[in-house]
């Protein structure tokens, strides 16, 4: 695991890239610089796997190679209360002195066309009192948030009618943890190199809010390499810039691109873990893990017969050695 530098901080927020950023990013004091480094999760499900499998002759390489890293944790319907699972989770990192990494997914009509992760909120009433409750969760406290992975790019089955409401969600979702939670950095998701282009997706960040956001995150779940993404964000923040006058930073999700995509996206045979969660690399503010090596993109490849989010051990021991 990579340790942070605080005196780093400073000098990465004087590049370029945060020169241009619009006047309306959130003028609170960098979350990094406020902690020892990011969290890593005792009860992630790697974690708890190898603890309850210490004979298993894959535990040890799971447990150094996945384990120890610092990665998210998801919540969603199933995370009970959500006030009191993200206020426990932050109050957890808070104690610890580390920046906690959260995933919000719980958006109404979650995955409509692709139906791999549906679910959600019953209604966009009741997302924006789980988002707001959330939101109160982390209060002062300093925190990463990623927004609704997949939300922008999952339009091809959608009207109108649902894209501005799905907009209008994340809109509001945006400015409650702008006003409730002044420290936490949030990245609304931006889908991956693969999915949308680049003059679209800016188009579609900015009707769902993301000038109120710190940046926008990709490569969630995929496995485009970092410097694709790189690329793509550039393009991206091109297009901001052009249009509405203001470019963001990003984060990638680096925790299953050690060796780049291969064409599919649904638990792919071969692929690798990438480089450990640390601030900056390869032009972005931070390389996450966001969604756990290990864990199903749903009932496909090689997680078949699994349903999204189990843990599948022999695919994260794989994962490890890239094979």
């Amino acid at each position: 695991m990579r340790r942070l530098i605080r005196g780093a901080v400073a000098a990465f927020l004087a590049l370029p890239l945060f020169l241009t950023s619009a006047p309306s990013a959130q003028a609170a004091p960098t979350p990094l610089a406020q902690t020892s480094g990011f969290y890593v999760d005792p009860n992630s499900s790697p974690a708890a796997w190898s603890a309850a499998n210490p004979g298993d002759g894959r535990a040890s390489a799971i447990r150094d190679s996945i384990a120890n890293t610092p990665m998210a944790r998801w919540f969603g319907s199933w995370s009970g209360d959500i006030g009191s699972a993200a206020g426990s989770y932050v109050s957890a990192a808070e104690s610890a002195d580390k920046l906690p990494i959260l995933v919000a997914y719980n958006m109404y009509g979650r995955d409509a066309c692709g139906g791999h992760s549906g679910g959600g909120a019953a209604s966009p009433s009741e997302y924006a009192n789980w988002i707001a409750a959330f939101a109160r969760a982390i209060g002062s406290r300093p925190a990463v948030v990623i927004l609704e992975p997949d939300a922008l790019g999952d339009y091809s089955c959608m009207s109108q009618a649902q894209i501005d409401e799905r907009q209008g969600m994340l809109t509001n979702a945006l400015s409650q943890f702008r006003s409730a939670a002044p420290n936490a950095w949030v990245y609304l998701d931006a889908g991956n190199p693969g999915w949308v282009d680049a003059s679209t997706m800016a188009d579609r960040l900015h009707a769902a809010g993301l000038s109120q956001a710190r940046g926008f995150a990709l490569n969630v779940s995929n496995y485009f390499t970092t410097s694709e993404n790189a690329s793509y964000a550039g393009s991206v923040n091109q297009v901001l810039g052009q249009r509405y006058g203001y470019s963001k930073p990003f984060v990638v999700d680096t925790s299953r691109n050690g060796n780049g995509a291969n064409g599919e996206w649904c638990n792919p045979g071969g692929r690798r873990i990438g480089t450990p969660t640390q601030e900056g690399g390869g032009g972005a503010e931070m390389l996450l893990w966001i969604k756990t090596p290990g864990e199903s993109d749903g009932d496909c490849g090689v997680g078949a017969g699994s349903t999204a989010g189990t843990f599948l051990p022999e695919v994260a021991y794989k994962m490890i050695y890239g094979y």
